[in-house]
């Protein structure tokens, strides 16, 4: 990039969002992809810049960044390690995976169509119906466990297709590259993949056609529990100014220093990605063992009705575990997860701490009944985000409380 007839290095490589000297598998681009050693002093993690703005050496001029918002070290050598590992060339940080839909959304239009799949995360919905809906764009949600009743529902002026695999919480898959060759037989149409439960460890939509890929960074990819964030990556190069447009335009950036923290994250998300794997398993198979659960929801199980698909489309299982009780309701429900001793009652996931939550009165709360009723989200139907504790204390903690439910 040109600033006043001067290239700079350190915002071409923001731009361009390529690991910088840097080759190889997964784990050697998460420790190293955009963490070039400073050249100043040689440190080998890059210095956590704090700085809102920075000095120019005349003006207009200056050496990549001008102002926080539009640009800062930190930021880039996240920005430049996330797209690294998702195969992408552009990837564009913000300070939460809803701003990150927020801004994906802004790119379609007053007067335009978005499809989404209809088991989608409740913040995506709320943001869909209650917002996007008021800026004059409308959405259908749809079914896609056979991609092709996409062809039915794409109109001259449906803009965005919106997918999550798999979906939260009934952890449905979508045939990621079935449903881009249908979208791309449109015009301008672009399809965005919502990878969060899988990461980029498991899963890259990108080589699957996908145009976008979004993520919250909160979950997996950060895997702490202590940052909101969110991320979008794109090999498109159309696609990644607009974005950048909007990102410095509407400002819902990330902090420096959330950066930094989920940079750090990052550089040992294989390592723990197949701990929750192995966790996720082992207890989705005392699940289907016990006499006191009705259904075992894990792509990884052959009982999965997409494992075929699972095993073709994914790189693994992830961690997410979605479970009924067996006749169970309500005051049931709240038995089982008030009796848990290691799993904690919350919401969110992809930590590495186990999480335990009731999706219809708390993630999915925003859901209408119907909507709720319609996908499956029931009173009995539990998920846990497995953690990367040690599995067998897991599975004891999970059954205690199951005795403690259900006698």
């Amino acid at each position: 990039m040109s600033v006043n007839g001067i290239t700079s290095k350190a915002q071409d490589a923001h731009l361009s969002g390529a690991p910088r000297h840097v080759a190889g598998g997964f784990g050697t681009l998460a420790v190293h992809a955009g963490q070039d050693p400073d050249p100043i002093t040689g440190a080998v993690i890059p210095a956590l810049s704090l700085s809102t703005t920075f000095a120019q050496s005349a003006a207009g001029v200056h050496k990549g960044y001008d102002y926080s918002r539009s640009g800062n070290p930190t930021r880039a050598a996240f920005e430049t390690a996330v797209a690294a590992l998702e195969k992408g060339k552009h990837a564009l940080a913000f300070s939460s995976g809803s701003v990150t839909t927020a801004t994906v959304l802004n790119l379609v239009g007053s007067g335009n169509h978005v499809i989404s799949v209809n088991d989608t995360y409740g913040g995506t919905f709320r943001y869909f119906t209650k917002v996007a809906s008021h800026n004059g764009i409308e959405v259908d949600f749809v079914d896609l466990y056979d991609p092709s009743v996409l062809k039915q529902s794409l109109r001259p002026n449906t803009k965005v297709v919106w997918i999550e695999t798999p979906t939260n919480p009934t952890l449905r898959l979508v045939d990621i590259q079935a449903v881009a060759d249908i979208v791309h037989t449109q015009p301008g149409v672009i399809l965005v993949v919502d990878n969060t439960f899988m990461s980029p460890y498991f899963q890259t939509p990108l080589e699957l056609g996908a145009d976008i890929v979004v993520h919250s960074v909160t979950k997996y990819i950060n895997g702490h529990s202590d940052v909101v964030m969110g991320v979008a990556i794109t090999n498109d190069d159309s696609l990644a100014d607009r974005l950048r447009f909007l990102q410095n335009s509407i400002g819902g950036v990330p902090s420096a220093f959330d950066c930094f923290l989920a940079n750090r994250g990052l550089k040992t998300l294989h390592l723990r990605m197949k701990r929750h794997e192995e966790n996720a398993l082992a207890i989705s198979r005392y699940l289907e063992s016990s006499p006191k659960v009705g259904e075992v929801i894990y792509p990884g199980l052959p009982s999965h009705r997409q494992h075929e698909l699972a095993k073709r489309q994914q790189k693994g299982f992830g961690g997410m575990v979605s479970f009924r009780l067996k006749d169970g309701d309500l005051e049931t429900s709240n038995k089982f997860l008030s009796a848990l001793r290691i799993f904690a009652l919350a919401e969110s996931l992809g930590g590495v701490e186990s999480l335990a939550e009731l999706p219809a009165v708390m993630t999915h709360a925003s859901l209408t009944p119907e909507a709720r009723e319609a996908l499956g989200v029931t009173d009995s139907l539990i998920r846990l985000s497995v953690g990367v504790e040690d599995a067998a204390d897991l599975i004891a903690d999970i059954e205690q409380a199951l005795n403690a439910a259900i006698r």
